[in-house]
């Protein structure tokens, strides 16, 4: 018996050394594993905390505004029971005054700038406007070849000028439209041309040579652009005639870049169909603009990022569709039920509409909240919001809370909002 338990365990040596080396190993394996775990939860942890930090940051306004003696609900206002305010502020002369905010009373978040501003009645509009608007110099759509006297194609802008870019100026003399430049080309021969360019909120000069082509003309190479046209929706006009439509700014169809103006106006506008909104397929109201000086309603003086700014005509305010409304600001927007005013060829009217979702502190102003048309009537004139009712007053608990702005291109039954206070603060 002895004999064969030693015979055993001579003919498996190997063996059983492997084991137990195998058993060590086994045991660094398992605190590496350990130790990788402890790693991923860790940061894992951290990550959610800095989602949850950024996410209640996120969700606070940077700036509030508020009526004068008017105590806000700032539970209501914060929405978030893990973010607090400190009850103590210092007051500013005007009035004014930043608030501290924080994560679980610990963590700061974010400083609120609570302004005091006086309650406003506005006239809410809804009608269709014409809107026709010179650049500020030339437009550069863009750059192309041309050929010239020897059948060879050159492209004499390329690398020099950029789409977008305003020629203000060319051989000193103040460029206002394309026949100008065109007459000014013609004239020169083919010297070379010094030019003043807005680039970017940057002035630059740039030097172009125009090329002859075989038909004996001469030319840049540029597309350019000098005014724009369409029609939008008047949102509101003041008690001093400013009025207000859009809801965000005019920006050219090829370069996607925000027009730099130099005068604008505003006309008498008539819807006489309407493209209807499919998925995919954003709809539009179709018109006719009436660009007579006796029509013309006022002057656009600006092109914002949250709409278009002018004076109206003092007797042409009573030729529009005008409700007085007290401004809501945008802590007082809540979701649910609300209408907007509008024409889609059957004067202006209200039609139902659901808040669904709102950001007070979103980066794209013209994208504060997001609005559901449910009204059975517009659903079936319009398939929801189309092109052209950009600018449509929202109003909600008979205040003038906003005005459409986007509409979602897979789904047109929805869309965008801004708040009122922001079409306002320019």
């Amino acid at each position: 018996m002895s004999h064969t338990k030693r015979g055993y365990l001579k003919r498996y040596p190997l063996f059983l050394t492997t084991t137990l080396k195998d058993v060590i190993n086994l045991n660094g394996v398992k605190k590496k594993y350990r130790r990788f775990l402890w790693c991923c939860l860790t940061a894992s942890l951290m990550g959610m905390g800095v989602l949850v930090y950024d996410t209640a940051r996120d969700s606070i306004p940077d700036e509030l505004m508020i009526f004068p003696d008017e105590q806000p609900d700032w539970e209501t206002i914060l929405d978030n029971p893990a973010v607090t305010y400190d009850p103590a502020v210092e007051v500013s002369q005007n009035g004014s005054y930043r608030m501290q905010c924080s994560l679980f009373g610990m963590i700061p978040l974010k400083t609120i700038k609570v302004t005091s501003v006086e309650p406003q009645m506005v006239f809410a509009s809804g009608s269709p406007v014409g809107i026709y608007m010179e650049t500020e110099g030339v437009l550069v759509i863009d750059s192309g070849e041309i050929r010239g006297m020897d059948g060879i194609m050159q492209s004499p802008a390329e690398h020099i000028v950029q789409p977008g870019d305003y020629i203000r100026k060319v051989d000193g003399e103040i460029l206002e439209s394309k026949k100008q430049l065109m007459k000014l080309v013609e004239k020169n021969q083919g010297e070379l041309m010094e030019m003043e360019v807005m680039r970017k909120d940057e002035l630059i000069d740039l030097a172009l040579t125009p090329l002859q082509t075989e038909d004996g003309s001469y030319k840049l190479g540029i597309w350019v652009r000098d005014n724009i046209q369409g029609i939008g929706t008047l949102t509101y006009v003041d008690q001093k005639g400013t009025f207000a439509a859009l809801g965000h700014g005019i920006s050219d169809v090829d370069t996607g870049e925000r027009l730099d103006i130099s005068q604008g106006d505003l006309y008498d506008a008539r819807i006489l169909s309407v493209k209807k909104g499919t998925s995919g397929n954003p709809g539009e109201l179709r018109g006719v603009i009436d660009y007579q000086e006796n029509l013309k309603m006022g002057e656009i003086v600006k092109n914002t990022p949250n709409g278009i700014l002018g004076q109206m005509r003092p007797e042409k305010e009573g030729k529009i569709s005008r409700q007085p409304y007290e401004i809501s600001l945008k802590q007082d927007l809540k979701t649910g039920p609300a209408y907007i005013l509008c024409d889609v060829g059957e004067g202006v009217q209200k039609y139902e509409i659901e808040i669904t979702k709102i950001d007070q502190n979103a980066k794209d102003s013209n994208k504060s909240f997001v609005i559901h048309v449910t009204d059975t009537k517009l659903l079936e004139l319009t398939g929801g919001i189309v092109q052209g009712m950009s600018g449509s007053p929202i109003i909600q608990e008979e205040k003038l809370v906003g005005a459409v702005t986007h509409v979602f291109v897979n789904d047109p039954t929805k869309g965008y909002g801004i708040f009122i206070e922001n079409m306002m603060e320019h």
